[in-house]
């Protein structure tokens, strides 16, 4: 086991499912899933009013878990990864921050044959097309694109929460997604008739989609399972 997880951040909706789910095989009750926005900016509005009133002085260890897309051929759907670092796509990436290494160097002796060490890039949409997953990696240096890991490592610097990130890749970085970034309100909340109606502009992409998405929802239970598992 990991040290002792008394928290876990996972996107709303089927991310949150799924990792509920995994925790629930695993028979693991000691930690509080925390459904939260997707996007920097719906993360950050929710951090404002979640850590009123502030967690107080008891250190709390933390996971973010979630799907992510990849940004290197080496990342197929359904790979895992461990952070050690995540970079802010959205402000230019200049200083990245690091996950709490304690909680790094656990999970990768826990996790060592399904998962690898990476560094994220947190960006403020969805990137789906390849050409711009090639630019990411080339600038940033990075192996997989989120939309929360650097905004909620950022919020939770000052608190006496430590965090660490898995993801779990849904989609490759050769092929194309629909766009589906009008689909996702201010508060970070994904809207189902926009987002029906991306995936109908863009069917290929959509099936695309949805079977990356299967896949790596199934997996994201399975490694759930497999951290918190005595």
């Amino acid at each position: 086991m990991p040290p002792q997880i008394d928290l876990v951040f996972v996107p709303q909706g089927a991310e949150y499912r799924s990792v509920c789910k995994g925790l629930q095989i695993a028979g693991y009750n000691a930690a509080t899933v925390v459904p939260i926005p997707v996007g920097p900016q719906g993360v950050t509005q929710f951090l404002q009013k979640w850590l009123q009133p502030s967690p107080g002085k008891t250190s709390l260890n933390a996971l973010l878990m979630g799907l992510g897309g990849s940004l290197t051929p080496q990342l197929s759907v359904g790979d895992g990864v461990i952070y050690q670092t995540c970079v802010d796509g959205t402000q230019g990436g200049d200083v990245p921050m690091t996950c709490d290494q304690q909680i790094f160097l656990s999970l990768s002796q826990r996790l060592s044959e399904t998962v690898i060490p990476v560094t994220g890039v947190s960006c403020d949409r969805i990137i789906h097309t390849a050409t711009e997953k090639r630019q990411l990696a080339q600038t940033y240096q990075a192996d997989v694109v989120d939309m929360e890991g650097f905004a909620l490592l950022s919020g939770l610097k000052s608190t006496p929460i430590s965090l660490g990130i898995v993801r779990v890749m849904s989609d490759d970085v050769h092929h194309d997604l629909p766009d589906l970034n009008g689909a996702i309100s201010p508060e970070g909340r994904l809207q189902t008739l926009p987002m029906a109606m991306g995936m109908l502009r863009q069917p290929l992409p959509a099936l695309r989609l949805i079977r990356g998405s299967l896949k790596g929802l199934q997996q994201l239970e399975q490694i759930t399972t497999q951290l918190f598992k005595p």
